[in-house]
């Protein structure tokens, strides 16, 4: 129930992106649940392996470079979904900021909604 609820929220966040900058675009509800799912897809798959490949490039940079990381699998998930639509590069490290700071006050949303203990 949890990721469920999670994964709900973090399409609404994909809209809520796309409605407060306009370098991204999402189509509807639908497109952003499938932009949600397949972003989850490509952080927990393809990003540890880029963070890995990109190491001396992160430590080199203080971890700065996470963000370009951030932005790659933003932009990947746009360019294979149609609907979700990220036309930059810039666009899409602006929008994978503002995606990612939705996500940090879900996930902390969903921890204190589902580890609340019962009186």
């Amino acid at each position: 129930m949890k990721i469920l609820v999670r994964w709900l929220l973090l399409a609404a966040a994909l809209l809520l992106v796309a409605n407060l900058y306009s370098g991204v675009s999402v189509a509807g509800f639908g497109t952003a649940l499938i932009a949600a799912f397949v972003l989850g897809l490509f952080n927990t798959l393809v990003r540890p392996l880029l963070v890995l490949l990109t190491l001396p490039v992160t430590l080199l940079t203080l971890g700065l470079f996470l963000f370009v990381i951030n932005a790659l699998m933003f932009w990947a998930a746009a360019s294979v979904l149609d609907g979700f639509h990220v036309p930059t590069f810039t666009s899409a490290l602006i929008g994978s900021l503002l995606y990612s700071l939705c996500g940090m006050v879900i996930d902390v949303a969903v921890e204190r909604l589902f580890n609340e203990t019962p009186a």
